[in-house]
């Protein structure tokens, strides 16, 4: 790790002597002035490590005098230095690790009830109200892409994306199968039925970050499904894209026009190819991982909501919780924080630089 930051430190310096010689072209000062500054808080982290490293060397060098005084001061000044030395030095690695350009960005949720019919419906919808909520503590936006609901309230399908920073850092470990257990509604022999609900997360993507060629792809255009009466749309304003190569299908019909549907249509395709082509990228770097923390795999079941025991697990992390109204409130923190210190513990294992 020293070794990783003596060499930030060298190009840190190797950008204060070129700023100096670069005050006359704006373009280049901008660009240095951007690497400087993502390099800044590393430096002064380290700055500080180093201090304390030197300090705790000292302190140890004065455990054993002969001095009773000196030696008493020593000792606690190793207490007090240690656990300093050990929660910057994991900073640092954590620092020191490639950052995945996808995390700052918004997502798009797509969650789709599985086995399970009208329940399995109904829960989606419970999963999109919990995510809506949670977005509001995070003072985050939400915004419905399309949605095809049930007659009772819930969703076969609802596809939104909430905007804010580091919304995808933090609600990248949803991607799988929620599994939910209890006794619906329409149940009169109180029987427990377990059914399932997938959850996909995908970071918005640029139109720079993914080309689509306009061969790739086929519009159809119809007439949205309204709610009856005046609400009926008289114009084809729907849109249906497939992408050719893939396969992939997208509908939106929710906007009044058929340039904003396709707008959002080619949004959510564009988020779906960033993610397949995210996830090669994976795999080829990943091949021999076991974990499938983060990974998104759509046949992994991530989580059980077991009504009847109040309690909600994360397989992932053998984590529980006996709080399942606070949870589908959107208090969802601790499994969000417990699967982001997994995932970083595994990549910095995965980099050499475990503990």
């Amino acid at each position: 790790m020293l070794e990783k930051l003596s060499t930030i430190e060298n190009r840190f310096n190797d950008i204060n002597k070129e700023l100096e010689s670069t005050i006359d072209d704006y373009h280049k000062t901008v660009e240095l002035a951007k690497e400087r500054s993502e390099l800044e808080p590393i430096i002064k982290k380290s700055n500080t490590y180093k201090q304390l490293i030197d300090q705790l060397k000292e302190a140890r060098q004065l455990e054993h005098s002969e001095d009773e005084e000196l030696r008493q001061l020593a000792l606690l000044d190793i207490e007090t230095l240690s656990p300093e030395v050990e929660d910057l030095e994991r900073q640092l690695k954590s620092m020191l690790l490639p950052k995945d350009p996808r995390d700052e960005r918004n997502v798009i949720m797509e969650i789709r009830a599985g086995t399970g019919g009208e329940e399995a419906a109904l829960f989606a919808a419970d999963l999109f109200r919990m995510y809506n909520y949670y977005a509001e503590k995070m003072k985050w936006s939400v915004e419905i892409l399309s949605q095809n609901e049930t007659g009772i309230g819930g969703f076969k399908e609802i596809i939104f994306m909430i905007k804010g920073k580091g919304a995808y850092s933090h609600l990248k470990f949803e991607s799988g199968v929620h599994r939910v257990q209890r006794v619906p509604a329409t149940e009169s022999s109180g029987r427990i039925h377990t059914s399932t609900i997938t959850v996909a997360v995908l970071a918005e993507v640029e139109d720079v970050d993914i080309q689509i060629p306009e061969n790739d792809i086929r519009m159809d255009v119809y007439k949205s499904a309204g709610a009856g009466g005046q609400n009926v749309q008289k114009n084809s304003t729907a849109v249906r894209i497939t992408h050719l190569p893939t396969g992939i299908v997208v509908s939106c019909q929710d906007e009044r026009s058929q340039l904003q549907n396709r707008i959002r249509a080619m949004s959510i395709l564009r988020a779906r190819l960033y993610e397949i082509e995210e996830q090669k990228r994976q795999s080829e770097l990943d091949a021999n991982r076991k974990s499938q923390v983060g990974t998104g795999e759509r046949s992994e079941k991530i989580r059980t909501y077991n009504f009847p025991q109040s309690r909600v697990t994360d397989h992932r992390i053998n984590l529980s919780s006996y709080n399942i109204s606070g949870i589908l409130d959107g208090n969802i923190d601790e499994f969000i924080e417990e699967l982001s210190l997994q995932e970083e513990t595994e990549r910095l294992a995965m980099a050499g630089m475990g503990s």
